[in-house]
């Protein structure tokens, strides 16, 4: 049977693509690879993932270009993405959180001695920082 080596890319339905880009790049540090704008931001999520934030309802129609076909596909309500940090990283996202005024909505210890942290971007998204012990692959 063929394998699945990882997820490449995630995504998450936005109301405003440049205030959900801007939390994703100026709290969490991630990279825009594309800023267009328009239609969808992607942003490098580390380990060879991006994130990708598409503009609600427009991707409900598919996309055709000069390469083929995007198939429609779009998203309602708060939706959850989780990025995998350091442990010993983890009292400075803390910080860095709280220098954004971003409020921790929960923390959570893992039987396996991983730590999550879980916090809301800008579209009510819940968004999860997890150290390594939360999964048996992880």
């Amino acid at each position: 049977m063929p394998s699945i080596r990882r997820v490449a890319e995630t995504a998450l339905y936005v109301d405003d693509l440049a205030r959900a880009a801007a939390f994703y790049r100026d709290v969490l540090g991630l990279v825009p690879l594309n800023l267009d704008g328009g239609r969808l931001v992607a942003l490098d999520a580390g380990g060879a993932t991006v994130l990708l934030l598409f503009r609600r309802g427009l991707t409900a129609e598919g996309l055709r270009f000069e390469g083929g076909w995007i198939p429609p596909h779009d998203g309602q309500g708060p939706a959850h993405v989780a990025f995998a940090v350091d442990s010993a990283e983890l009292p400075a996202w803390l910080e860095r959180l709280g220098m954004h005024g971003v409020a921790i909505e929960s923390r959570v210890r893992w039987a396996r001695g991983g730590e999550s942290v879980y916090v809301r971007d800008p579209d009510g998204h819940s968004v999860e920082l997890v150290t390594p012990g939360t999964w048996a692959t992880y």
